[in-house]
């Protein structure tokens, strides 16, 4: 049954995706917010689709905590379903996000026409200079910038990898950062096609107000997402003791990948060291 839903929803998912996208092409040729509802439109969508076909729902908790105006959103990054719900909850948005994705056809134009930064993940810290500037103009306009600060998915019960890029981000913009917790791998597994039912919670925490030391901020980041997510993970698995072993391979997978990636990069370093 979970199969045969998956298959209507995923179909679905994608076929709206592209209609909408075809509805909305004379958008690409107005303000940004045009192009951003398209993606609000999307999300909302999407998550209706997930109730009906998939019983998965979701659950919003600490909206009050959204701050008006100019903010760092740092969410957590366990699932699609972050990337496509986060926007319907703000008014101007941009995400920072793998530049391959703006050449993809359709998708990569309204990512270029709401005004969306693409970066090459592959030049790490050469970029963060660029990146910085181009964050101090979005947040002189009020708008809100999305990252997830592990800079990719982490399976729910992975160990935190966070990067210091939000940190570098924060020191410089001196705006506040409103963290994201939420439990959504659970339910819709990276790479997977399968999706649960059960109810997805995201939670907007308290905002980290602009001030604090680097490693402060850093070190208070981490554990309020972390913090936040576990709770959240610890919820879901007390309603469903089924996702416990989920939580448990997911961590043993993550500590292996981890370790494994650890010592490709010390090999290689010392390649470099001996030539």
């Amino acid at each position: 049954m979970i199969f045969l839903r998956s298959l209507v929803f995923q179909i679905l998912f994608f076929s709206t995706m592209i209609v909408l996208q075809l509805v909305w092409l004379p958008g690409l040729f107005m303000r940004r917010q045009v192009s951003q509802e398209l993606g609000r439109t999307w999300g909302r969508l999407s998550l209706w689709l997930l109730d009906k076909i998939c019983g998965t729902r979701v659950e919003f908790r600490g909206q009050d905590n959204i701050p008006e105006g100019a903010v760092i959103v740092a969410a957590k990054h366990q699932s699609i379903w972050d990337t496509f719900v986060l926007p319907t909850k703000f008014p101007d948005f941009s995400y920072i996000l793998k530049h391959e994705l703006v050449w993809i056809p359709f998708f990569g134009w309204y990512l270029l026409a709401a005004e969306q930064i693409g970066i090459d993940r592959a030049k790490g810290g050469k970029l963060l200079p660029q990146l910085i500037e181009k964050s101090k103009k979005i947040f002189a306009e009020g708008r809100q910038l999305f990252i997830f600060p592990e800079g990719t998915r982490r399976p729910p019960g992975a160990p935190p990898a966070y990067k210091v890029g939000v940190a570098h981000l924060y020191a410089a913009t001196n705006v506040p950062v409103l963290p994201v917790a939420l439990n959504a791998g659970l339910f819709w597994p990276r790479r997977s096609f399968l999706i649960r039912p059960g109810t997805i919670v995201m939670e907007f925490l308290p905002a980290i107000p602009p001030g604090l030391q680097t490693r402060e901020f850093f070190d208070r980041l981490q554990s309020d997402l972390e913090g936040a997510s576990d709770r959240l993970i610890a919820e879901a698995v007390a309603k469903d003791p089924g996702l416990a072993a989920i939580v448990a391979e997911n961590r043993a997978k993550a500590i292996a990948k981890d370790k494994e990636r650890a010592e490709k990069k010390a090999a290689r370093e010392q390649s470099k060291e001996a030539r």
